[in-house]
């Protein structure tokens, strides 16, 4: 028995499943982004490691005074903070160079650029999987793995899982697939080939040592206290012109990296338009959104320093969802159980009677209210037919 070679092989096991010490927040850096919005990323990502109170009602984090009167209460079972002992993500490029690694390192690298690899200017007709020029870090954040910024950490593990969307149980490849179909406004990869099983070895790794079917603090995004009135486009495209135009341009439209057609996508995504996510997508909706908005945005913000009040925040999310994009056919057979529709999917068909409009600019506690005496009415009548 060759027992050096044995203990080669044992050796690079170790290496491959070890912990690695998050480092170099600049390798998380979007590669789009110009060096001047990098050095604002790296400063954000050290700042997001912190630990930070609970500022009291009214106050943001940074102390600046927030217009609350129509605030209400946040809602409950949102994303929990960081653990005390700090955002940390597993250390990409401390893998060896074999065929783990390696594969780690080519779904970090469709994450960052997938408009080059898989978007409708790639020069193989055969790879145009995505329906537009974005990246999937466009929504999850340096690669998925900034604290807040919709991070893939700890995602491998709450699958496979019931979707309401769905009406199923659904799988990690499911979930990728959900993501190509609506943010991406392309069509679904196969199970096997080669980019699923990168985005999913990826995931995989992001998610080392997270227990399975726990939450993850730092996952998904924070949260946010709803307002008591419907959320404003108009408001909120005065906030836009004063934050966000300088970046996303003045309609929403994008800044390209080069020119329509050259496969080398945008240093800052479209927000609406024929080029960004369709009505399907998460961030589609208002509550997912706008909270992803407050925690990361302008560009270099931290959930622990935002820049925007919680109105503003709102407001200008509201903008955005006025936009025109692209609208996803079929969408109406999404939650065959109507009643476990988000309720800021803003497409019906509704459980309820309240207008679309509500569902998708809000107030939301009424449709809770409205959907939580229906599922009663519906437990009570199978009471009675048993």
């Amino acid at each position: 028995m060759d027992y050096p070679l044995i203990g080669g092989y044992v050796a690079t096991f170790l290496v491959a499943i070890g912990y690695f010490a998050y480092n170099d927040s600049a390798r998380q850096v979007p590669a789009t982004v110009p060096q001047k919005q990098a050095a604002a990323a790296s400063a954000a990502t050290a700042m997001s490691v912190r630990t930070v109170a609970a500022a009291p009602a009214g106050v943001a984090k940074d102390g600046a005074k927030e217009p609350a009167k129509d605030v209400a209460k946040a809602p409950t079972g949102a994303a929990q903070p960081a653990e005390a002992g700090g955002w940390t993500v597993p250390d990409v490029d401390g893998l060896p160079d074999n065929a783990f690694g390696r594969m780690v390192r080519r779904g970090r690298e469709l994450t960052q650029r997938t408009f080059a690899h898989l978007g409708p200017e790639v020069e193989d007709p055969a790879m145009r999987f995505a329906g537009n020029n974005l990246a999937c870090q466009s929504c999850h954040l340096d690669a998925g793995t900034k604290e807040f910024g919709l991070p893939f950490v700890g995602v491998f593990g709450d699958f496979p899982q019931y979707r309401g969307r769905e009406g199923r149980v659904a799988t990690i490849e499911d979930r990728v697939n959900g993501c190509m179909t609506r943010s991406m406004d392309g069509k679904p990869l196969p199970w096997d080939s080669e980019p699923m099983v990168a985005f999913v070895t990826y995931i995989k790794f992001l998610s080392s040592n997270r227990p399975v079917g726990k939450p993850t603090p730092g996952r998904g995004t924070p949260k946010m206290a709803e307002l008591s009135r419907p959320a404003s486009p108009e408001k909120g495209a005065i906030v836009f012109q004063e934050h966000c135009a300088s970046c996303h341009g003045p309609e929403g439209r994008g800044k390209r990296v080069g020119v329509a057609g050259d496969g080398k996508g945008y240093e800052f995504p479209p927000l609406g338009g024929t080029d960004t996510f369709n009505n399907g997508a998460g961030m589609a909706r208002l509550i997912t959104a706008a909270s992803f908005v407050r925690a990361n945005m302008p560009f270099g913000t931290s959930h622990d320093a935002p820049v925007l009040t919680v109105e503003e925040a709102w407001d200008v999310t509201a903008y955005v969802e006025s936009l025109d994009r692209p609208q996803r056919e079929g969408i109406e057979t999404d939650y065959p159980n109507r009643t476990e529709k988000p309720v800021d999917a803003a497409y019906g068909p509704f459980p309820d009677t309240l207008p679309a409009a509500q569902h998708k600019y809000g107030p939301f506690q009424p449709i809770r209210d409205e959907i939580k005496k229906l599922k009663n009415k519906a437990a009570d009548a199978a009471k009675t037919a048993h």
